[in-house]
């Protein structure tokens, strides 16, 4: 007999559409690009053939379209693992449950998701302007830890060999090390020499997780050194962003593709900032759209 959801445990508003992204299941595409910036779901839409329908609900803005025959989903999450959290689970529950009966779908769909954002680059081979796609990523916010089904889906072995050479603190969590879609991976890459791939680091916050020192000094001053330093298998360290692990993550648990391509605006080896980073997206963001 399949499980039936409570209303406490899957909110549905008045209007038939999910707590917080206030979509409708008929509303969700196949193919699904995240942004953080709900800004920038205006800026892809503007880039679709036809725009079907645009919703928004606090940071979370969403626009479904047409794109050279392609129905996509485009939708900004805001900052951080947490709301991916709320988008990934909300998602999947359009996908996969029925709102009407509050049970699981006979038959399980299963999401393309990419999401596109920005990153801070770490090693002199990732300087600014290089297109980032995170092959693992891994969560210092400890989001997955919370999932039955974790260890199924992430790198163990790189994770206990990352937290040898970092001298973890237990007082931070468990880092996680989660793994893209091969498949979608391929796709998006598809042998562009613009594409690189690498490990990135999905930081709980932008500064002191980052190893930004402003006026609160940090708990563990060689972070980024060891960071940098790191090496397993032939694999390096290339970036820092925000959301990649529990992109990755959680699409593995629930049975989605998923994989994360972003843009370089910082270099923290080279100490150098791209603030008009903006006008280079739409070249990342068009590549996206042809491929996903």
């Amino acid at each position: 007999m399949s499980t039936y959801y409570a209303p406490s445990e899957l909110i549905i508003n008045e209007d038939g559409s999910c707590f917080h992204l206030h979509l409708k299941p008929e509303q969700l595409a196949d193919k699904v690009i995240l942004v953080g910036d709900p800004g920038r779901v205006d800026i892809i839409a503007a880039m679709l053939d036809s725009v079907e329908c645009t919703v928004s609900n606090r940071e979370f803005r969403t626009a479904t379209g047409l794109y050279k025959g392609k129905r996509i989903t485009v939708q900004a999450t805001g900052i951080g693992c947490d709301n991916i959290d709320i988008v990934m689970n909300e998602l999947d529950t359009l996908a996969n449950i029925d709102y009407n009966t509050r049970t699981e779908k006979p038959a399980h769909r299963t999401l393309d998701i990419v999401r596109i954002g920005t990153c801070g680059g770490l090693q002199p081979y990732t300087p600014l302007g290089t297109w980032l796609c995170s092959v693992k990523s891994i969560g210092f916010d400890g989001l997955l830890n919370y999932y039955a089904g974790r260890d199924n889906v992430c790198d163990l072995d790189l994770e206990r060999a990352f937290v040898a050479h970092m001298e973890w603190s237990l007082k931070k969590g468990a880092p996680y090390v989660a793994n893209a879609n091969p498949d979608l991976l391929k796709r998006i890459m598809a042998d562009d020499k613009r594409m690189v791939p690498g490990v990135t680091i999905a930081c709980g916050g932008f500064y002191g997780p980052q190893g930004r020192v402003l006026r609160a000094p940090l708990a563990d001053p060689n972070q980024n050194a060891k960071v940098e330093s790191f090496e397993y298998k032939g694999l390096k360290i290339t970036n820092f962003e925000m959301e990649s692990s529990a992109v990755a993550g959680l699409a593995s648990i629930l049975g989605h593709r998923a994989m994360t391509v972003c843009m370089v605006i910082a270099n923290r080896y080279a100490k150098e900032m791209n603030t008009d980073y903006k006008p280079l997206m739409r070249d990342l963001i068009t590549t996206v759209l042809d491929r996903i």
